[in-house]
């Protein structure tokens, strides 16, 4: 299976070994203890803190106290129902069976990518794949604009008016604008594309620092006058504002790179003939458009051929 399929197909398993990973508490000397017994059945520490994470927020709106002796009443429960079904040979159900092996690989897979990969991921890493985001950035266009609201199309006229006979803009929003940003002078700050109405922001990019626009403008608040007061290329965010993000980022690729690490170390074989072509032609399509893709880059790039 191609690597970009596998990528496509493994987000959601990314998904849930991060937020169990990242739950999933330090280990202690205390875990083995044994806090209680049901029959022949212990429940550890340890039991009882992943208890604790995977049923603890139903008893949210307790104590901590409380909420731990309801995790232990509710893993006894567990327990006790289970040691029923042990007697009664139900792990010998194919439909059981199956689930406590799921259960068991998902829980060996979410622990070894938490300490392989989750653990692993430095303030360093983070920093460097920062530095690597931020070279990829495109230069977006800023402009920082003010403008002033009116109700009607001829009060802004009026506004218009005044200041091509020399009226200061700021002053004239202060008084004048009954929008939010009218005490502030009209000040909207520093915008990019995208941020702003189309109306408004059309005529607002049309501009040069200094201008204002010469007709009303409107949208669906009022009539705007607007003027830009510079512009910019915007600065990349701050890498306390992606940290997030990009601890995000860097999880799915050590999980992608583990996965694909692991992969070489066993053969996958689809044994049922229908999800083996279901995998084959899937493989073709993704093989195709990332051909076809390349083909289209290439033949962009390609010089045009002179007329003759």
């Amino acid at each position: 299976m191609t690597m970009k399929l596998r990528l496509a197909l493994t987000a959601g398993a990314l998904a849930l070994s991060t937020a169990i990973a990242a739950a999933a508490p330090a280990a202690s000397p205390a875990d083995s203890d044994v806090i209680a017994k049901v029959g022949s059945a212990k429940i550890t520490e340890a039991e009882l803190k992943a208890a604790q994470n995977d049923i603890g927020q139903q008893f949210q709106n307790l104590s901590d106290d409380q909420q731990r002796l309801a995790v232990l009443s509710a893993l006894i429960d567990i327990k006790a129902l289970a040691e029923e079904a042990e007697k009664a040979n139900m792990q010998k159900d194919p439909q059981v069976a199956a689930q406590l092996a799921f259960e068991r690989d998902r829980t060996l897979h979410n622990a070894y990518f938490a300490k392989k990969g989750v653990d692993t991921i430095s303030d360093k890493d983070l920093k460097d794949l920062y530095d690597k985001e931020v070279k990829t950035i495109p230069p977006q266009q800023e402009i920082h604009a003010r403008h002033i609201l009116v109700k009607t199309k001829e009060e802004a006229q009026k506004i218009i008016d005044q200041l091509n006979k020399g009226a200061d803009f700021e002053t004239l929003a202060k008084k004048e604008s009954t929008g939010p940003s009218g005490p502030k002078g009209g000040d909207l700050g520093w915008v990019e594309k995208g941020q702003l109405v189309p109306a408004f922001e059309k005529a607002a990019f049309a501009l040069k620092p200094g201008e204002y626009t010469k007709e009303p403008v409107q949208t669906q608040f009022g009539w705007h006058v607007i003027k830009v007061e510079g512009e910019r290329q915007a600065p990349p965010p701050s890498f306390d504002q992606v940290k997030d993000q990009l601890r995000q980022l860097a999880m799915r690729q050590k999980y992608m790179q583990l996965v694909q690490d692991a992969r070489k170390n066993f053969k996958v074989e689809y044994v049922d003939p229908k999800v083996k072509k279901q995998v084959d032609d899937l493989e073709k399509s993704v093989a195709a458009g990332a051909n076809g893709a390349a083909a289209g880059d290439a033949q962009s790039a390609a010089p045009a051929t002179p007329a003759k």
